[in-house]
């Protein structure tokens, strides 16, 4: 249960292509007034490819807002009407090239809930097979390839350091001896 909360004014200050911020002015419960920035956003895939020798299919992807590369599992944004598993496949084919005949969904996760609505659906892809979309212009990434318990290692490690990536390997934690 939450406790109830008032909205006294909701304004939109932005509106882009992927998003759009609003400005919501609320009355707390104990009477204070707070302004909270939100972005709404449509919600994202994100894929966990595992090919047939158990390896792990990622991306090393320049991450503008942190001025680094990272390394994450392919993902992204639902277009308007979409299904996430429609989403997924095409993210797959764009990023990684290929295509899974097999989809395990393996659950849903809001992004940063205290800032945006965003949610995020995440499967595991099995059964790869050569298939590549083009990328998206402002793409800059590479794909890479471990062995799952190398992926293990590079989590304790802190190389993935990507939320969704880290979210979506915890969630496939149930399809362990499948995937060792």
């Amino acid at each position: 249960m939450h406790p109830p909360v008032k909205l006294l004014e909701r304004r939109y200050v932005f509106h882009g292509r992927v998003f759009q911020v609003r400005q919501d002015r609320l009355q707390l419960p104990n009477g204070r007034e707070a302004v909270l920035d939100i972005v709404e956003h449509h919600g994202a895939v994100v894929i966990l490819p595992v090919d047939a020798e158990n390896r792990v299919w990622f991306v090393r992807q320049y991450r503008h807002a942190v001025g680094e590369t990272l390394l994450e599992l392919p993902a992204g944004t639902l277009e308007p009407g979409e299904s996430p598993q429609a989403c997924a496949q095409r993210e797959l084919q764009e990023e990684i090239g290929m295509r899974a005949s097999t989809w395990v969904p393996l659950g849903r996760f809001y992004s940063a809930p205290g800032y945006t609505s965003e949610i995020m659906v995440a499967f595991l892809a099995r059964d790869l097979s050569p298939a590549s979309l083009p990328r998206d212009e402002d793409e800059i990434m590479d794909v890479a390839i471990y062995p799952w318990p190398q992926v293990w290692e590079m989590v304790r490690q802190g190389i993935v350091r990507d939320a969704k990536t880290l979210a979506t390997l915890f969630l496939a934690l149930s399809h362990l001896p499948s995937l060792e």
